[in-house]
């Protein structure tokens, strides 16, 4: 096959010399044969040398060197005088590498321009060293807290955080699984409870360790980290008929799992109370945000106008009515209380001050991604479901 290709190529440019040389003589008297026979053995010649001098002199593929020109981690190891393992160990972030010699495996990649194949990698290992981090929000800091503590636990120890939203979506985050899973993930750390069941068996099936974040279900025998949103729900109810409030609300937005879970529980401290008007319940699966909370609490008090207290089922919604409260003169809290849930960094700061259920959203990303380590590692966990509990924060608002 090789000596086709050689003869072809050889015929080929035997034909554009010919066609050239005819070229410059026609309008000479000398016909092309006269002078191709004489020629002809004398060009061959040249290109076969030219040929054999260019396979001689052509580089090797090294087997550390990509066929596609792109560095390698060997040439990486060789640059920084360190073995493969080691300027592995080195750009994972593994905290066994002395730092000195990470130094200088960070050094020789950028030299080299060096980026590491997340998929040779795991082709190699048999494994990825992802945790694939699935949240159904990035539009507000609720979620970041989260995700951030959780980088701060695995990236020290050499894995890589992959994150997905889902935009509250449950079709959404099956097909997330379904292609991250492709990748073989060390480990999956999701967002509470509620997903198809598709997604379900694909979690059972795949033998991934898991841990799933912000809600527990002790009777399902799974690892997760949370806090119980039923009981948060009645805190807020509790809190509120403390104040001697009549004619309390509860709005959501949205609509998870967790959004209900709380209204949920406002609403069964109500119904025990002898104070639950179904009336005063106000949901929605739009969006939550500042400027939906403003129109939400405009449209119950136009509506409702005796109602005394509102449990908002995000900060965000809080926010807003908080605005239009200040904007249309309506006082907070003499003529309504509001509270809000998740107390995000801004509701010390309004005006008033908004009264808030904490949660420990650092906390448990933290303890989450603790969790996995220890899977990860092929250890049980003496502790698989963790409350971290929640706190209510009562200022101006109530």
């Amino acid at each position: 096959a090789k000596a086709e290709v050689a003869d072809a190529f050889l015929s080929f440019l035997w034909l554009q010399h010919v066609r050239s040389r005819h070229q410059r003589t026609r309008d000479q008297a000398t016909p092309v044969h006269a002078f191709a026979a004489a020629s002809r053995q004398r060009y061959l010649s040249t290109l076969i040398f030219v040929w054999q001098a260019a396979l001689m002199t052509a580089p090797k593929n090294d087997k550390n060197t990509r066929t596609t020109g792109r560095p390698t981690l060997n040439e990486v190891a060789r640059l920084a005088g360190v073995s493969p393992i080691t300027a592995s160990r080195a750009l994972r972030g593994v905290s066994t590498v002395a730092s000195e010699l990470v130094e200088k495996v960070r050094q020789a990649a950028v030299e080299l321009n060096y980026v590491v194949n997340p998929a040779a990698r795991a082709l190699a290992s048999a494994q990825s060293h992802s945790v694939v981090v699935l949240v159904p929000s990035l539009s507000n800091l609720l979620f970041i807290d989260t995700l951030e503590a959780i980088h701060r636990v695995l990236r020290p120890k050499g894995f890589e955080v992959v994150i997905g939203n889902y935009h509250y979506s449950r079709d959404e985050e099956e097909d997330l699984l379904r292609n991250y899973m492709a990748y073989q993930p060390r480990g999956l750390l999701l967002t509470g409870f509620d997903r198809t069941e598709s997604a379900r068996r694909m979690i059972e099936a795949s033998n991934i360790p898991c841990v799933y974040m912000m809600e527990l279900d002790p009777g399902a025998g799974l690892n997760c980290v949370g806090f119980s949103q039923l009981k948060a729900g009645e805190t807020a109810a509790e809190h509120l008929i403390s104040k001697g409030r009549k004619r309390l609300a509860y709005i959501g937005a949205q609509l998870d799992q967790r959004t209900l879970l709380r209204g949920e529980g406002f609403r069964r401290a109500l119904q025990n109370a002898g104070l639950y008007d179904p009336d005063l319940e106000v949901l929605t699966p739009r969006p939550s945000s500042v400027g939906l909370g403003g129109e939400l609490f405009l449209q119950l008090l136009d509506s409702h106008p005796d109602v005394d207290a509102i449990f908002f089922g995000n900060d965000d919604l809080a926010h807003g009515a908080l605005f239009e409260a200040l904007r249309c003169g309506i006082k907070i809290p003499e003529q309504v209380s509001v509270l809000g849930f998740n107390d995000l960094p801004a509701s010390a700061h309004m005006v008033p001050r908004l009264s808030s259920i904490s949660t420990p959203r650092e906390a448990i990303g933290r303890r989450a991604a603790e969790q996995m380590l220890t899977l990860m590692a092929g250890n049980r966990i003496a502790q698989p479901v963790v409350d971290m509990g929640f706190e209510l924060k009562v200022r101006e608002s109530t």
